[in-house]
């Protein structure tokens, strides 16, 4: 599962890494319960006794300890133990993922990140959501809220950040799909949104053109502090914003010349994701697989443990 800041997606991945069947619908953002009430509905729909596991990719900030989601930018989850949740109700091995990671996750695996060991996504949507690889591994930090890529900041003392967050110029607030469905109002009007402005722009308006340049230089200033931190060997752009292609990128990458540093900024690749919106999908499967052979370890431990226990 791959819960959005506007919709809801659910697929059955076989052991092929293959989507078979998937559902989807609208994210509810009145409330935590009616948001959860979603969430296992769209299990739900899905479940049979074929499932083995369960894999769900959240926009929030995880504590992968204990399982919890612990805060959420733009949807309302907060402070739940979502991982116990629902291992109770469906009874399957559940693990939960940053949705961002599950998708750089899948992208590693089975998309662009192919054979990659250092490598960044970004995933531009209602937010700009950040997963890691580095030296071959998923990146997650001390509990599993790392690579909040859409909160570094890029304008000191620039425009609040959206949702939830209070900060101040983040990459989020400045290069995300809500950011362009802004611009696109103060340039076409009220029923304008980030699609019409990607339309202008590719239809050759020069005023859409330029507030895509000036999100693209935003997102450079990211991906260049990105470089000169990590030296990752990709960086894989995704989410629906990603659609604006070079009209985000081309910007971004003069950016990136200008202020990343040496020998990283010339050898990094900006690559579009391959897997589109099934990447935290897949990710999210992976993720579950994750739960499934740590179910199985467990039970194997515990099966040497009572074998080697003193009889009586």
């Amino acid at each position: 599962m791959d819960l959005g800041g506007t919709t809801i997606r659910a697929a059955v991945v076989d052991d092929s890494d293959t989507i078979v069947t998937r559902v989807q619908r609208p994210t509810p953002l009145a409330s935590q319960v009616d948001l959860l009430a979603a969430l296992e509905g769209a299990i739900g729909e899905l479940l049979g006794p074929e499932i083995a596991a369960i894999g769900v990719a959240v926009p929030s900030r995880i504590d992968r300890v204990r399982g919890r989601a612990v805060s959420s930018t733009n949807v309302p989850l907060e402070h739940l133990d979502l991982r116990a949740v629902l291992t109770r109700r469906f009874d399957r091995p559940v693990e939960i993922e940053n949705d961002a990671t599950a998708a750089a996750i899948g992208e590693w695996q089975l998309g662009a990140g192919r054979g990659v060991r250092n490598m960044v996504m970004l995933t531009l949507g209602t937010g700009v959501g950040g997963g890691l690889i580095l030296d071959g591994r998923p990146f997650r930090g001390a509990t599993g809220a790392a690579a909040e890529i859409g909160h570094i900041t890029v304008e000191l003392d620039g425009p609040r950040c959206q949702g939830t967050c209070e900060g101040r110029g983040h990459l989020e607030g400045l290069a995300s799909g809500t950011a362009a469905d802004t611009l696109a109002r103060e340039l076409f009007g009220p029923t304008a949104d980030a699609h019409t402005l990607v339309a202008a722009a590719e239809a050759g308006d020069t005023a859409a053109v330029a507030a895509l340049a000036k999100i693209g230089r935003y997102l450079g200033a990211g991906i260049a502090s990105l470089v000169n931190l990590l030296e990752p060997e990709l960086i894989v752009v995704g989410g629906g914003f990603s659609a604006a292609g070079g009209l985000l990128l081309d910007p971004a990458r003069l950016v990136l010349a200008r202020d990343g540093l040496t020998p990283g900024r010339d050898t990094v690749r900006i690559v579009l994701a391959e897997l589109g919106p099934d990447a935290g999908l897949v990710g999210a499967a992976l993720v579950g697989r994750e739960a499934l052979a740590a179910a199985a370890a467990a039970a194997d431990a515990a099966a040497v443990a009572e074998a080697a226990a003193p009889a009586g």
